[in-house]
């Protein structure tokens, strides 16, 4: 006796579980990343500006609190010393970014201060911190 041939069904994949799970990877890693975005400042009452851009991360933070203080990558430093201390920071024949943070009580003429002595090092581009309104 002979058995009629059965018909061969396409072996298929079911891909949707597997869809689930990229997308569930795919959150876990944008989530996480957003918690990784870390200010290399000190915390200060930033000023506004519409037209804020966000500026890759840094690793020269020059921060002036609401009382006046400087402070290098959250070490304090005087004025004085602030040319010299960025220089060393800066690779030779190189650019970096400098981001000013500066409080928004901050006497406007200390800013200036600042930022005049960070302009006279060479390849340093400076940047002003600012929040969204």
């Amino acid at each position: 006796m002979h058995l009629p041939d059965e018909p061969e069904v396409p072996t298929q994949i079911n891909i949707v579980p597997m869809i689930d799970v990229i997308f569930a990877i795919l959150a876990f890693f944008i989530i996480s990343t957003l918690f990784l975005t870390r200010s290399e400042g000190l915390p200060v009452n930033l000023p506004q500006a519409k037209t804020a851009n966000v500026q890759p991360s840094t690793k020269i933070t020059v921060t002036i609190d609401p009382k006046g203080q400087l402070s290098l990558n959250r070490q304090s430093i005087q004025l004085d010393g602030l040319e010299t201390e960025v220089r060393q920071l800066i690779e030779p024949n190189s650019e970096a970014l400098v981001i000013v943070q500066a409080d928004t009580v901050v006497d406007h003429g200390q800013v200036v201060a600042v930022m005049d002595r960070l302009r006279e090092i060479p390849g340093a581009k400076l940047a002003i911190a600012t929040k969204q309104p």
